[in-house]
């Protein structure tokens, strides 16, 4: 649609318009995108056809909807993609949480509410100001929310490039950030991109606990630890429990090492900070919730998707994982019977692991 401007605004002034109303409503950035995916799209078709998405069918089930935006929702010309901050605590504080076997380790963009609902009520209050200031126009909210390549959009916008661990880096912000889009019917002028500086890094690869990171910027979530602990529904293979550690939703270790993160900014919003004591609360108590403690606790987060079973699931690995102890072996026993399959297998695991190192012999002495 042709843009009802003032007489004395460009198409430039007005982008510059939208992203001053993005800062003040609490995005970090808010770049413009073009809807020509061609570069992305064939790399999402290996990816594919290589099965790194795992059981994520849901990844092929819209076919080119995903890497062209005007088929998705006709008439797009544009999409206005933004940024937003959710690192909750310094880089050193979530290190000494993750190398506390008995913390439960949660990835830190789900301690706070459920982002989801965060952007997509921001981006649609932005769409609301830009529609007061321009008149009605074709307009539609994404947040990890349908088929859209979020990541090469954002690329586009100038908001970062797409590191070798396939999440965005931006050179001032690092990584530790939410992604939003507004795929609009507006003809608004692109914001060019920024070049890729990973150069020769490999530190995302090197952590990856359990070397998901295939080759650089390529990932098959079927080893990763994210993939595992939440998207997956089944039971975790046996031979990757031992690599996810204390984790038990996502992972955070390929963030933890990239050096660009040295320049993120703690998030400023209330939202995002942990709630109900997720950032420090032990495994041993988390396993201890029965299924209304778990809805009770996480209603409104992204961990609620989980559901009860699978977090018992990885619960127990976790608990699996850990130093041996009474404490653990009791708490493991007193689940062996739940009426989850899934959750009984994955118990019945942990402990035979338990039993297994308490029945090792003490190491010899060879001083």
């Amino acid at each position: 649609m042709p843009l009802t401007l003032t007489p004395l605004e460009s198409p430039a002034a007005l982008v510059a318009r939208i992203k001053t109303w993005g800062r003040e409503l609490g995005f970090q950035q808010l770049g413009i995108a073009d809807t020509d995916l061609t570069d992305a799209e064939p790399r999402l078709r290996d990816w594919l056809a290589r099965g790194y998405h795992g059981e994520m069918e849901y990844m092929a089930r819209h076919g080119r909807k995903r890497s062209r935006p005007a088929e998705l929702v006709p008439g797009t010309l544009s999409v206005i993609a933004a940024r937003m901050d959710y690192q909750p605590e310094s880089r050193a504080t979530l290190r000494e949480r993750l190398a506390d076997p008995a913390t439960a380790f949660i990835a830190r963009y789900a301690l706070g509410r459920d982002y989801h609902k965060v952007l997509r009520q921001r981006l649609q209050r932005l769409a609301d100001r830009l529609a007061t200031h321009i008149g009605p126009f074709g307009h539609r909210v994404f947040v990890d929310s349908a088929p859209v390549m979020e990541k090469p959009l954002a690329a586009k916008a100038g908001l970062g490039w797409i590191g070798k661990h396939s999440n965005l880096v931006h050179p001032q912000a690092g990584s530790w950030f939410f992604l939003g889009e507004i795929y609009t019917d507006l003809p608004l002028p692109p914001d060019p991109p920024l070049t890729d500086h990973c150069g020769r890094c490999h530190a995302c690869l090197s952590a990856c606990p359990t070397g998901a990171i295939v080759a650089p910027y390529q990932v098959d979530a079927r080893r990763c630890v994210s993939y595992l602990t939440i998207e997956l529904h089944g039971p975790i293979p046996e031979s990757l429990r031992p690599l996810i550690g204390n984790r038990i939703h996502g992972c955070d270790d390929c963030q933890l090492v990239c050096p660009w993160n040295r320049f993120a900014s703690l998030t400023t919003e209330s939202d995002f900070l942990p709630r109900h004591g997720l950032d420090t609360a032990t495994l041993l108590a988390l396993f201890a919730w029965d299924d209304a403690t778990f809805l009770a606790r996480t209603a409104g987060s992204a961990i609620r998707r989980l559901g009860p079973e699978r977090w018992l699931r990885n619960l127990a690995v976790a608990l699996g994982n850990a130093p041996p102890s009474i404490e653990i072996e009791t708490a493991l026993q007193a689940r062996a019977d739940h009426p989850s399959a899934l959750v009984r297998e994955h118990v019945a695991w942990a402990l035979g692991q338990h039993i297994t190192r308490r029945n090792q012999p003490p190491a010899a002495n060879t001083t």
